[in-house]
């Protein structure tokens, strides 16, 4: 309940004496997480404030849903998100912002937190979708289904005794770049499958996963010539952006895939694209894009040996779920003064 005073914590929130707790989110989120919003506030004044309200500017505390989002991209931004983007820059008394996807790269949640917002993530909502899309896509290359897919759209039958065997799976190596709850469940799901899993995170090291081999950041290069599969699986930081060049791929071996559910810009397109029209490289597929949309001119769109999905491999019908209670966790500690979850930068 807003008090007779001013009252700041220690991780920022301000609480003004002359009204309640402002929280700016869509309509839509509001009208469903009204009640629970309430109770984890324990009976503290607030309000939910829309993008478009006259008093957008003061939120204090902000929730971008995947509504608010919807389809735009970073580099293709639409009107509804736009305004959302705008109500945030405007709040001059933002304190802290959660957002419902796991990367924070977006150029608006680089600004909020040059200002010192705090910007949470909900890493970890959609991670065993990602992970099921991204060795779907690993089989659907691994078992030359686009090859078999294209036949059938041709009426034309084309065993594949007659154009080339698939590898096992089984006894293949595949490092995964990025370690966190996409990366683990990736690996998982392919020692399942009888796989290797050298794993690429900052330091390398053991950990409870006995079965997979943990290198550090500057060690994986020298592994990539007998790697099977290159799995990219981490954030866009400056560390990683571009972190796949021509040198990168020209390690990997002719039977050698990759597979992209980070962040286009981790990977250097024009090589990749080289690589893949030389076949240097047997396949990929790529869930992101250095720009998106992906340009309809793209030599992506048709190289036989290559899968296209349009950054959709988090969707599902349980996601909006997972981050709202994640969004509510965090409300909770943060108007307690406890520290965040999941908040960008530490």
């Amino acid at each position: 309940m807003a008090g007779g005073g001013a009252r700041v914590r220690r991780h920022g929130e301000l609480n003004p004496p002359d009204g309640p707790l402002r929280l700016l989110m869509s309509a839509e989120a509001a009208g469903k997480l009204s009640p629970d919003i309430a109770r984890v506030l324990g009976g503290r004044a607030h309000v939910t404030l829309s993008p478009d309200h006259p008093d957008a500017a003061l939120a204090q505390a902000a929730f971008v849903s995947r509504d608010v989002t919807g389809l735009s991209t970073k580099h293709r931004v639409l009107p509804p998100t736009q305004r959302m983007y705008d109500a945030l820059r405007a709040a001059a008394g933002l304190r802290w912002v959660h957002i419902h996807s796991a990367g924070a790269d977006r150029p608006v949640f680089v600004e909020l937190r040059e200002r010192g917002v705090q910007v949470t993530t909900s890493s970890g909502a959609n991670a065993p979708v990602v992970a099921q899309t991204a060795v779907l896509g690993l089989l659907m290359l691994a078992r030359h289904w686009p090859r078999l897919l294209a036949a059938q759209r041709e009426r034309r039958w084309a065993p594949l005794i007659e154009s080339g065997l698939p590898r096992d799976l089984q006894g293949q190596t595949a490092i995964v770049v990025g370690w966190g709850p996409v990366g683990r469940e990736i690996g998982r799901l392919l020692r399942a499958l009888g796989l290797r899993v050298v794993a690429v995170r900052r330091e390398a090291g053991s950990s409870a996963d006995e079965d997979v081999r943990f290198v550090g950041v500057g060690q994986w290069r020298e592994l990539l010539p007998q790697a099977d599969w290159l799995v990219l699986a981490c954030p866009l930081t400056p560390q990683t952006r571009g972190l796949v060049g021509a040198a990168e791929l020209a390690l990997l071996p002719p039977h050698g895939g990759i597979v992209n559910v980070a962040r286009g810009e981790v990977v250097d397109e024009p090589a990749l694209i080289a690589a893949l029209q030389a076949q240097r490289l047997a396949g990929a597929y790529l869930d992101v894009f250095a720009t998106e949309p992906l340009s309809p001119d793209s030599p992506l769109w048709d190289l036989p040996n290559v899968i296209v999905t349009p950054h959709s491999a988090g969707f599902s019908d349980g996601n909006e779920a997972r981050v709202a209670r994640m969004f509510l966790d965090n409300l909770g500690r943060w108007h307690r003064g406890e520290a965040l979850a999941n908040r960008v930068g530490g």
